[in-house]
């Protein structure tokens, strides 16, 4: 059997955009029976380590029939490893994008070896020709459940070009 695939999605504080990716896409990976083919987790580039989704977040997974708390674990602080550990990284923004290879490139014991990790926009994903904020999936964070409801159809459409894309 081969090494299972690794999907890590991130954002700035792993509680809002990155942890739906994170529920989306393993709802998608248990409903179409790909359980053993993939490693689905998410971080922040800043995140404060072992907290729950924002509680928008879960109202919203379960609007659309998922258990968030149920499907990803808690906040954490993405790691060097992780671009070891992870096949495909999937940033929410221009920002965490930068985060995250500045994490490739530095260290202060030199430069990460084996970061062999795809990093891209989640964005690109479902449209690789975006770009600006266009690119991003915004941060709903401080906004009301409207704002989350239209993270969700972002992540949910990215996620499922992404399965496909993967799953083949």
């Amino acid at each position: 059997m081969t090494r299972p695939i690794g999907v890590l999605f991130v954002c700035h504080a792993n509680l809002c955009r990155s942890p739906l990716a994170e529920g989306i896409f393993a709802g998608l990976v248990a409903e179409r029976g790909l359980g053993a083919r993939f490693v689905v987790d998410s971080a922040g580039c800043w995140a404060e380590d072992g907290l729950m989704p924002h509680p928008n977040s879960i109202e919203v997974a379960a609007r659309h029939g998922l258990r968030l708390e149920a499907l990803v674990g808690r906040s954490r602080v993405v790691a060097p490893e992780d671009l070891q550990r992870f096949d495909h990284v999937l940033a929410m923004d221009r920002s965490n994008f930068a985060d995250l290879e500045r994490l490739r490139r530095l260290s202060a014991f030199g430069p990460v070896a084996g970061g062999s990790a795809r990093i891209r926009l989640l964005r690109h994903v479902a449209d690789p020709k975006a770009q600006g904020s266009a690119a991003d999936v915004p941060d709903p964070v401080r906004r009301g459940l409207d704002a989350y409801e239209l993270t969700w159809e972002i992540l949910d459409r990215a996620c499922r070009k992404l399965i496909d894309e993967l799953a083949t």
